[in-house]
């Protein structure tokens, strides 16, 4: 069943984050072929149904992940200098988070996400349930420039980038992240990343496939968003939603495909969809070891251990920076 939550107030005209947003859907949707960044699937409802997502049967990601992490506590947490400040870019509902804050010794946890209302509710229950962890949510978006807190000026700082998320960049951005990061975080940072590798075409595309179509209501709430904050008049129910895997680029798309011909309006502009017409809405690529060692090299990074699952579908990768 969908979850009902308290949708955000719409933002007023001037807003920066609203600008930015109606930039981006705009350009997108003018290019050929539109595309809109996956960063805006995550307002509270679109935070809320990824987590449903990390729980179907097919999607394998999180529950691989989580037991790497599981597993591997002691090795990973011997990783950690004490006294820590950890770093987590695109926090989410912070249970890998927990699982590390368990293993090591870690004095300050500063959670990031770009869905401020969702990241204050995790990082409340998280202080309620850990009294001596001192958490400081910073509510930003986190592949564009934003400042960490003063208050871990000193502290040994280790970056944190679990749930593949990486993948949903192209190649140069990925690049142009792991740098960014190594940057913010500052001489002899560290980091802990997870990596999801390249498999069966058939077992990626059942995970962003599932049967219940959570998957699918996900895709589709990036449209209720668009209307709901840019005063777009999307019918969702003419849209479908799929995800493909791309062979050559090593990649699964994400699209939502216009069942017919069609016009949306959009800030005053229209934007016409030919029946079949797609917007990519998400890229999630996946790598092998030496090409997550090749890229992360190229940013400046040098891969200090890593650890697979049985199956070796997935990995986590501990960074040194520099």
């Amino acid at each position: 069943m969908t979850a009902h939550v308290r949708l955000p107030r719409v933002p007023v005209p001037d807003d920066p984050g609203r600008r930015a947003f109606l930039t981006d859907v705009i350009e997108g949707l003018s290019a050929d072929p539109k595309r809109i960044p996956p960063k805006y699937f995550y307002d509270e409802r679109g935070s809320q149904l990824f987590e449903a997502i990390t729980r179907t049967a097919e999607y394998y990601p999180t529950r691989t992940e989580t037991g790497i992490l599981t597993e591997r506590a002691g090795e990973i947490a011997s990783f950690v200098p004490k006294d820590s400040a950890l770093v987590e870019f695109g926090a989410g509902s912070l249970t890998k988070a927990r699982i590390l804050l368990a293993a090591a010794p870690i004095k300050t946890f500063v959670p990031v996400d770009i869905s401020g209302t969702f990241l204050e509710g995790e990082a409340t229950r998280l202080s309620r349930d850990v009294p001596g962890l001192r958490v400081l949510p910073v509510a930003a978006d986190f592949t564009a420039p934003f400042a960490l807190p003063a208050e871990i000026a000193g502290q040994p700082r280790v970056g944190f980038f679990p749930g593949s998320t990486l993948g949903n960049f192209e190649p140069h951005e990925a690049t142009a992240f792991l740098r960014h990061a190594g940057e913010l975080l500052g001489a002899k940072a560290r980091m802990i990343i997870g990596v999801d590798l390249v498999k069966d075409p058939d077992v990626l595309t059942r995970a962003y496939n599932d049967a219940a179509g959570v998957t699918a209501e996900f895709n589709l709430n990036l449209l209720r968003r668009i209307n709901r904050e840019l005063g777009a008049n999307f019918d969702l129910g003419a849209f479908w939603h799929r995800a493909v895997y791309n062979r050559e680029q090593l990649r699964i798309e994400m699209h939502l495909g216009s069942k017919t011909r069609q016009r949306v309006r959009i800030d005053g502009r229209c934007f016409d969809f030919r029946r079949g017409e797609t917007i990519h809405t998400e890229s999630s690529y996946k790598y092998t070891p030496e090409l997550f060692r090749t890229l992360a090299n190229g940013a400046g990074w040098r891969v200090a251990e890593s650890w697979t699952d049985r199956d070796k579908w997935f990995a986590v990768h501990a960074l040194v920076w520099g």
